[in-house]
């Protein structure tokens, strides 16, 4: 058997995992099972690693890895409930701007599923239009479609909150 050098897989999970966590957060809208999520994508990861091509190629495929693993943990049947409101893990937030985070998070919640993939993967985890549909499986028109609809029901839940938040500011 092959003695396997982990190095660069470990300083991938060391660069990586705190924003794929981040982004199965907002997919599922609880640490809980971001955190499940994000293992088992890590997992998915370690045992394709040499497979797996290095370049731009490898952060898409954590992502995409993540992305499944939300969707597979929504389709179990103990996983259906949806987790109280929390905060995204982003560095030390001023407090004044924290209310708005946690509307713009409980609005994200409030999505369906493909429109909140869509917003996720394009805003939060920077992905461009092509690359998300690669990631759901989907046409570019359906990324296009799915995230300016989901901008404008998250724009309609905050006006509905009585908020007056520039939703840019906050993705």
């Amino acid at each position: 058997m092959k003695d396997v050098d982990d190095t660069e897989f470990v300083q991938f999970v060391d660069g990586h995992a705190r924003e794929l966590r981040r982004t199965a957060f907002l997919m599922c809208g609880d640490w809980t099972r971001a955190e499940d999520a994000t293992q088992d994508a890590l997992l998915k990861l370690y045992v394709a690693w040499s497979r797996i091509e290095r370049g731009g190629g490898l952060r898409a495929y954590a992502h995409r890895a993540v992305t499944t693993a939300v969707v597979d943990q929504s389709r179990r049947p103990w996983r259906r409930e949806v987790g109280g409101p929390n905060l995204p893990e982003k560095g030390h937030d001023p407090i004044t701007h924290v209310d708005r985070r946690l509307a713009v998070v409980r609005a994200l919640q409030s999505l369906p599923h493909r429109r909140r993939q869509c917003v996720v993967l394009r805003y939060f985890a920077d992905l461009s239009v092509r690359e998300t549909a690669e990631q759901l499986g989907t046409t570019t028109g359906t990324v296009k479609s799915q995230t300016a609809r989901a901008l404008d029901q998250v724009r309609e839940a905050l006006q509905e909150q009585g908020l007056d938040i520039e939703l840019e500011e906050q993705l």
